[in-house]
């Protein structure tokens, strides 16, 4: 933590907790200057704190402190903040290109005679490696290790890289893969919710606050802890110093009474609650959760619908720190200090949730009654889209072609056919839902019910289990309950995302045949949070969040066009039809094996969990405080973006005779945009790795090769779901050149335009960029030359990326759109800012020009948001930003 700024207003106080004293900046202090601050939300209250914590008179005024105060009257603000989080989170897909990003730099600045040293995170990093492992091996004893064996095999090349960084860069941990996914290692251990620090001498208490490089970092807000997901820019700025620019949020009041009902689960609140906030509106606002229903709401329920903040748009999904936090931190393994701190810092603070205490007052609110939810899934291809259990086949026949609902397909080597509908992936994954006991334990009791009844698995569904933590392991086996779950085929593999994030690895050789040859629609059911289009696997057009008993459940009756609530999953060796109501467990037996847990299952799977296997152990790895880059690597690649890097002032913006690279629709996603999962040969990024001798088997995934820039710029737009509308009627990552219209591949166009000079703009509709925090779908569509993105509305951290790579986010006004003007992606584009250079939120006109020489003129809103994004932009990203400033200090005059 660097030092602290002036204290203008004298809120520095000392806490004295068993002996121990603690400088804190005081809430209660600042009201002295600010007024009444008792109805101020808690996470405001955060970002206060940390504007009292680091006021220096420039980067944050007392003026900007008094912003916040002044937020009450009004609940929303234009106010522009400096917020420094006391740490970075990572995984390992956007990890590595981040420590890429940061390897460039120190060669930068010592291509410059200065010290590459200088290039060196400030505050503590972890790393998690934990998107990296494929469920290749299912329904064995030996999956897991026969999934970390092909692990280690094909990302040698990339865990070399980070061991590097692991001894090359300070304040940087790396948690080593088969630990655990990150969100769930940092709930269940990472976090402190009250940190404390050596500063200027003194030991100082301040709130746990941080970003992550992955969106649902956003589930460590149920334990009181402030965080969002940004793009690795953004967070790489973070770790290098640089406050993250924000506007003062508005704060949307979630208020939740009653409590679920017998048979409910927290995944079903959490569909319910995604599909509530998304009609409501939230993108860019916080959302802080309140009323008598948190009383009821156990820590690790609360952890499901916090990690889901980036389903229903939200920047964060908060809830403040009481009673069930404590009692979470201690069943975690936490010491008794820790718990002593936070209660004595909290309560002091005014940041104590209690049922006693006044409510705070919201932008807006919403109310829901947990006794009205219901079983739910989400799908086929968004999770905010929910249905109830009995829509469920309505939901699945609207995604068939028409006409298609008889087709079957006999399974070479087996008794049975495959029909559209049929499940073929049944995965319990993501953190969203391993993190909670109750849901996997009524998966494993769901389980025991059903092999006592004679249930199996339906032999098309490949099953998998894939905690976010060795907790979870250890306590299903002390219930009783992993063996009933291997029985039905859901064994270990993995300690990681995998199906979530699209590594469900290859789906059996017959099953794959018979989809492609009857041009099968099939489904997967997965306890994760998301299911865009083309994520989950190619040959799955229709993928379903749920429960993890609901996945198990699935896994029996092996088809979504069927209704689990009257419909039985099989027949039971009894010779009677086997219903889910028949071995749905009830909540008290749930509790009865949740009550196994324990804090020493905690203690004893984390004792060691900067070490990991031998494996990793004895990788070897390059040394130094330089990287020495491999030219014929194909994971990791010296990028390009800070080889010329250089603050210039701009003057205004101009785009003169450019070309529409893309015409999209609604709900781009990141994943649209950079997709995470399989390469395919055909591909640019497929031909690229064959021309580098990499055969087809060795190729991996877009996330593991995210180190290489030359791969990730040819896997830009190349998802096999997206729609070009300037190629009606084929999916997949094509457009036209123009003027000529030939068809051909996104990047082969980009590079044909980048060759005669030709700048290029993406056309989208609304939400463009919504899902993962995937600094690569900013960083590639630099990379193949566009200059802005023009759409009806942006999510809010790619809008982030695309400034941080020096890309114009441009937004129609209300009423305007591709439609409205009529786009057909063969114009010629203009775009000027006018005479004065770009500032935030100014209008930029856009002409369209069509072939006949007609022109249609718009006024754009510039969505550079802040006075420092301007900067950022200016200087061609964030990064080049810092790395500027660097070489400026390096140049200043001793003693200044």
């Amino acid at each position: 933590m660097s030092a602290l700024g002036n204290d203008t207003l004298q809120t520095r106080r000392t806490l004295t907790i068993n002996g121990s004293s603690y400088d804190y900046f005081s809430l209660a202090a600042a009201e002295k200057h600010l007024g009444d601050l008792s109805t101020l939300p808690f996470s405001l209250k955060i970002l206060l704190e940390n504007l009292l914590r680091f006021e220096d008179g420039k980067s944050v005024t007392v003026a900007d402190i008094k912003g916040i105060a002044a937020w009450l009257p009004v609940r929303t603000s234009t106010r522009e903040i400096a917020f420094r989080p006391a740490r970075v989170l990572m995984q390992d897909f956007t990890g590595v290109p981040a420590v890429v990003d940061l390897a460039a730099m120190r060669d930068a600045l010592a291509g410059t005679g200065n010290d590459p040293n200088r290039v060196n995170p400030q505050i503590p990093v972890d790393l998690v490696i934990d998107h990296s492992v494929q469920v290749d091996a299912y329904g064995t004893p030996d999956a897991f290790a026969e999934n970390v064996r092909q692990e280690l095999q094909r990302n040698r090349e990339r865990y070399a890289f980070l061991r590097w960084g692991q001894q090359a860069f300070a304040n940087f941990r790396v948690v080593p893969p088969g630990t655990g996914i990150c969100h769930q290692v940092n709930l269940e251990y990472l976090a402190r919710v009250v940190w404390s620090a050596e500063v200027d001498g003194r030991k100082t208490a301040y709130p746990d606050t941080l970003v992550g490089t992955d969106s649902h970092t956003t589930m460590i807000n149920a334990l009181g802890v402030l965080g969002w997901g940004v793009g690795g820019i953004e967070a790489e700025a973070a770790m290098l110093g640089q406050p993250i620019s924000m506007l003062l949020p508005e704060v949307v009041g979630f208020r939740m009474k009653g409590r679920l009902r017998e048979g409910v689960t927290a995944t079903d609140l959490v569909l319910t609650v995604t599909a509530l906030l998304r009609r409501k509106g939230v993108v860019g606002r916080f959302v802080e959760f309140f009323g008598p229903g948190l009383d009821h709401l156990p820590l690790a329920d609360r952890a499901t619908i916090a990690n889901m903040a980036p389903e229903y748009g939200a920047t964060c999904g908060f809830f403040p720190v009481d009673e069930e936090t404590l009692s979470y931190l201690r069943l975690s393994g936490r010491d008794e200090e820790t718990l002593a701190l936070v209660e004595a810092y909290a309560r002091t603070q005014g940041l104590w949730r209690s049922s006693a205490g006044a409510e705070p007052l919201f932008t807006d609110s919403l109310e829901l009654d947990l006794d009205t939810v219901v079983p739910s899934l989400a799908g086929p291809k968004r999770p905010q889209d929910r249905v109830s259990l009995s829509e469920l086949p309505d939901a699945m026949e609207a995604v068939l072609p028409a006409g298609s609902g008889d087709r079957s397909v006999p399974v070479a080597g087996g008794d049975y056919a495959l029909r559209d509908g049929d499940v073929v992936i049944a995965a319990i994954t993501s953190c969203t839902n391993t993190s909670n006991p109750a849901v996997m334990i009524a998966a494993g009791l769901l389980a025991q019910k059903a092999v006592e009844t004679g249930l199996r698995r339906r032999p098309w569904v490949k099953t998998s289990l894939a905690p976010g933590s060795r907790v979870v392991t250890e306590y299903l086996a002390k219930a009783g309950l992993q063996e009933p779950l291997d029985a039905l085929g859901f064994q270990l593999v993995g300690y990681g995302c995998t199906t979530c994030i699209g590594n469900s690895g290859p789906l059996d050789e017959p099953i794959a045949r018979a989809v492609r040859e009857g041009d099968l629609t099939v489904s997967a059911v997965l306890s994760g949070n998301r299911n865009f289009e083309g994520r989950i696997h190619p040959q799955v057009r229709a993928s379903w969040l749920a429960s993890p008993p609901l996945v198990v459940a699935f896994a029996l009756a092996g088809t979504a066009r069927i209704d689990l609530s009257r419909d039985p999953l099989g027949t039971g060796r009894d010779g009677h039809p086997v219903y889910l109501r028949d071995i749905w467990p009830s909540a008290q037996e749930v509790a009865e094996r949740v009550a196994t847990v324990s804090a020493a299952m905690f203690r004893r799977e984390y004792a060691e969990v900067f070490n990991g296997q031998e494996s990793w152990r004895t990788l070897p790895s390059p040394e130094g405080q330089t990287f020495s880059w491999d030219p014929a690597s194909t994971y990791v690649k010296e990028p390009p973006f800070f080889r010329a890097a250089a603050l210039k002032s701009m003057g205004p913006f101009g785009l003169r005779d450019g070309r529409i690279l893309a015409l999209l629709g609604d709900s781009i996603t990141t994943d649209h945009i950079s997709p995470a999962g399989s390469i395919r040969g055909e591909s640019p990024a497929g031909r690229y790795l064959l021309e580098h001798g990499i055969p087809a088997t060795e190729f991996n995934s877009y996330g593991s090769r995210r180190g290489n820039h030359e791969i990730m710029m040819r896997g830009t737009f190349a998802n096999i779901r997206l729609r070009n509308e300037m190629v009606p009627g084929r999916e997949g990552g094509f457009t036209r050149y123009q003027p000529d219209g030939d068809e051909m591949s996104i990047y082969d166009a980009a590079m044909r335009y980048q060759a005669e000079g030709t700048p290029l703009v993406i056309v989208a509709g609304r939400e463009y960029g919504t899902g993962s925090s995937r600094d690569w779908a900013a960083k590639g569509t630099l990379l193949l030359g566009v200059k802005g993105v023009i759409a009806e509305s942006f999510e809010r951290i790619h809008r982030s990326n695309l400034v941080g790579m020096g890309v114009l986010p441009l937004q129609f006004p209300n009423g305007e759109s591709r439609h409205s003007l009529g786009l057909d992606g063969t114009e010629r584009v203009d775009i000027a800012s006018g005479e004065a250079p770009l500032s935030s939120g100014q209008e930029v006109r856009a002409i369209f020009t069509r072939r006949d020489g007609e022109k249609l003129e718009v006024e754009l809103l510039c969505r550079i948001d802040t006075a420092e994004e301007i900067a950022y932009f200016q200087c061609g990203g964030i990064l080049n930003y810092v790395l500027q400033g660097m070489r400026d200090t390096a140049r200043e005059p001793a003693g200044l």
